[in-house]
């Protein structure tokens, strides 16, 4: 009977823990939006990381609504990992020629259009980065971000 007890608890800590670590993400990111001071790109990746929470936690409730808290999480954690991978390859790229930069683009932005999780018909909002050139954050919102990350981590592993 301990065992079971013991058992719940720990469940029912790892699914608050899961939704605290979301939050923890939505309200940095929007912290970060909102405040001025801060400069316009960061802004832009703290925007585009709010608009995919956003995204995902309303589409989770629509579409999987017997998902737990930590399938968020690890899709939320995902997603981040995926957009601070992304911005740290532009960087280690910054001083290479545009071709590569282009092309290592190319491969994140496919990689999200390529891997979604709820297969969205409404294009315009799931597309909405993706198609503006100006934004850095050029993803579709509708991803398996886990999956996303696992392919493009491999495939930046081979590009080595």
């Amino acid at each position: 009977m301990k065992k079971i007890l013991l058992g719940c608890m720990l469940m029912l800590s790892m699914s608050m823990q899961a939704q605290e670590v979301f939050n923890e993400l939505r309200q940095k990111n929007k912290a970060i939006v909102e405040n001025q001071q801060n400069n316009e790109v960061i802004r832009q990746i703290s925007q585009f990381k709010l608009d995919a929470l956003n995204y995902l936690v309303i589409k989770m409730q629509e579409e999987m609504p017997d998902s737990s808290a930590y399938y968020l999480d690890v899709q939320a954690y995902s997603m981040n990992a995926y957009v601070t991978l992304y911005i740290k390859k532009l960087v280690d790229l910054s001083k290479m020629p545009e071709a590569l930069q282009e092309e290592m683009t190319r491969l994140f932005m496919e990689t999200t259009r390529e891997n979604p999780l709820f297969k969205d018909k409404d294009k315009d909002l799931v597309l909405s980065y993706y198609k503006r050139a100006e934004c850095i954050t050029r993803f579709s919102l509708d991803t398996d971000w886990e999956k996303a990350l696992e392919i493009i981590s491999k495939l930046m592993e081979d590009k080595k």
